[in-house]
């Protein structure tokens, strides 16, 4: 059994592995369900300084990803002061309270939530070219509650320009990444009907954003010294490997647990486990930061063939836009000289018969 003990911001973690704020944690008992569903720490819905209204309808799911229209809780903040987060400690768990939107707005809540908050996550919408926003947010944070300040990212093209600036601001971490956005969504069973209510534009999450999110948490990783909890797609302990790979230190989980409950958290947490015993590391901290240390990959020869291995699916050879690749009494073989090394047979592979040359 691995190690799965996550220090974060002062915090010791049973595993890195928490909800993202949002309907999951739409109030303290659905934050309990969270907790009871093996979360090791619990993120709050953000709120701001009055109760959000929120269009309706405001989620759809497709599989691949998932479109909303939320906002910030529905709750007044008086509401989550006098009830929902004492609700919420009844857990046990380190709680982050997530507090949005404006300077002005979390210079004003901050105080008020200091007594519940272990640490605060600014929720500050998608940041400009200036970055004074932000850093007003999080310099007013700092100021208001004695705890730890992240701040959440949105899938930035410049992502190191607006971690840095929220470095130099003060932050202790940072979230990475919120839903991108906008998107459209259509229904074309009714009449080409928009699916998200309000403006009709929904924010994308779920596993599509997945690989953006690795992005961002990868660039950002190699810009600054300060711990990132990452977000974005994840929904198996496979995905949690690839965020602490990539420079995470933690990570959050929202669509998931919208669409799968709040048991999800438990058991990611019980795939990250097999995992990392089936593949040799002994703790989560012998894979954090894996593919900041790898070179980039340059294929120069054909991928090397593991015919034993092969069950002939043919998966490899229908995708080979090049020809290359053919099977020959359901074995895989190559035309060299048509390979153009895109690999992507490597990754269509569902047995492991192809690898990167040596």
């Amino acid at each position: 059994m691995a190690d799965l003990t996550t220090r974060l911001l002062g915090l010791t973690l049973a595993h890195p592995i928490m909800p993202a704020a949002g309907p999951p944690v739409r109030d303290g008992d659905a934050l309990l369900a969270c907790a009871a569903g093996g979360a090791s720490a619990l993120v709050t819905k953000t709120i701001s300084t009055a109760a959000a209204a929120v269009p309706a309808p405001n989620m759809a799911d497709f599989k691949t990803y998932f479109l909303n229209t939320e906002l910030w809780s529905e709750l007044t903040p008086e509401q989550w002061l006098e009830v929902e987060y004492r609700k919420a400690q009844e857990a046990g768990l380190p709680m982050i309270v997530s507090l949005g939107y404006t300077t002005e707005e979390i210079a004003a809540l901050a105080p008020k939530v200091k007594p519940f908050a272990d640490v605060i996550e600014l929720s500050t919408h998608y940041i400009s070219d200036d970055p004074k926003p932000m850093q007003d947010a999080i310099r007013a944070a700092k100021a208001g509650a004695d705890v730890p300040v992240l701040v959440k990212m949105s899938p930035f093209r410049d992502a190191q320009i607006a971690a840095l600036a929220a470095q130099a601001a003060g932050a202790d971490g940072l979230v990475a990444i919120n839903s991108f956005g906008p998107t459209l969504g259509i229904d074309i069973e009714h009449g080409g009907k928009l699916w998200m209510g309000g403006k009709g534009y929904g924010w994308m999450s779920g596993p599509a954003i997945k690989p953006i999110a690795l992005r961002v948490i990868y660039d950002v990783a190699r810009a600054v010294d300060i711990p990132i909890i990452g977000v974005g797609g994840i929904s198996t302990g496979a995905d949690v490997v690839e965020f602490l790979m990539a420079g995470a230190a933690a990570v959050q989980v929202c669509t998931a647990a919208i669409t799968k409950g709040p048991d999800i958290f438990g058991k990611i947490a019980r795939q990250l486990d097999r995992w990392l015993d089936q593949h040799g590391y002994e703790s989560v901290d012998a894979i954090q930061g894996l593919a900041l240390r790898q070179p980039v990959p340059a294929m120069v020869e054909p991928p090397t063939l593991r015919v034993d291995r092969c069950t002939g699916c043919g998966l490899c050879v229908t995708s080979c836009v090049y020809g290359a690749l053919y099977l020959e009494e359901k074995e895989i073989h190559i035309h060299e000289e048509r390979c153009e090394k895109c690999g992507l047979c490597i990754s269509r592979c569902p047995v492991d018969a192809l690898h990167p040359p040596m």
